[in-house]
């Protein structure tokens, strides 16, 4: 794979992990538009992507006791890099990473806890769901598998947080329930889907959060704690 290609095979990904640490499409992706020209050879090309995004978003998050603790956090769950790529990344050794990653999962720990409406139309994922939200520490509020039931346990219960599926079968469509929840309730939402990548196209609207399938706590752990928090850091 020449650095072209495998630049533009990393995009998607450098998207998903720059809106994560803004909490926003537009802010994401105008930090993608500042990294492009910032790359370095000194990296492969995908983790030179995140290396310049890292650079523009570092910033505060104080909460995470380190200015890169966030990032951190995010480059080993959401993107699965292993601590050494990822210490390459932010520019660290890969002791002082692990020092400051244990740093950011106990902030991780002392977050605030929330309900969580969770949207999926598969009972065996919805169950996992479940068990990944308790474990986590936060209470369900409920399971919809439809929009309709979507629709109508927001209303009933107020939520702090929305795990929904994209695809709900014949139940309908998971970003379009959201849509509908928060034109009127405000509240952070993450999507969980087997293939991030089809919603990173920057075609249209596009979730600030996206977890892939299969999910394990830490992801959902760490996802969950940027989302309410994502956007508070000043960003330059």
């Amino acid at each position: 794979m020449t650095a072209s290609s495998e630049l533009l095979s990393g995009l998607p990904y450098a998207r998903r992990y720059a809106r994560a640490l803004t909490g926003d499409q537009a802010r994401g992706d105008a930090i993608i538009a500042r990294a492009i020209p910032e790359l370095t050879e000194d990296l492969p090309p995908r983790l030179a992507l995140y290396a310049a995004i890292t650079r523009l978003t570092q910033n505060g998050a104080a909460d995470c006791s380190s200015p890169l603790g966030r990032h951190l956090l995010l480059l080993t769950s959401l993107e699965e890099l292993d601590v050494a790529d990822a210490a390459r990344v932010v520019g660290l050794d890969e002791a002082t990473a692990n020092e400051e990653l244990s740093r950011a999962r106990e902030a991780v720990k002392a977050a605030v806890v929330t309900d969580v409406l969770i949207i999926e139309d598969e009972p065996v994922i919805a169950m996992d769901l479940r068990m990944l939200v308790e474990e986590c520490g936060h209470r369900v509020i409920g399971i919809a598998a439809t929009q309709a039931e979507a629709l109508e346990l927001a209303q009933t219960h107020r939520a702090g947080l929305i795990l929904a599926d994209i695809n709900l079968g014949r139940g309908g469509n998971g970003i379009t329930a959201v849509q509908d929840i928060i034109a009127t309730m405000p509240c952070p939402v993450i999507f969980v889907t087997a293939y991030p990548e089809q919603l990173l196209t920057a075609e249209g609207i596009e979730p600030a959060f996206v977890m892939r399938k299969p999910f394990d706590r830490a992801m959902l752990a760490v996802l969950t704690y940027q989302a309410f928090s994502a956007g508070r850091v000043p960003l330059p």
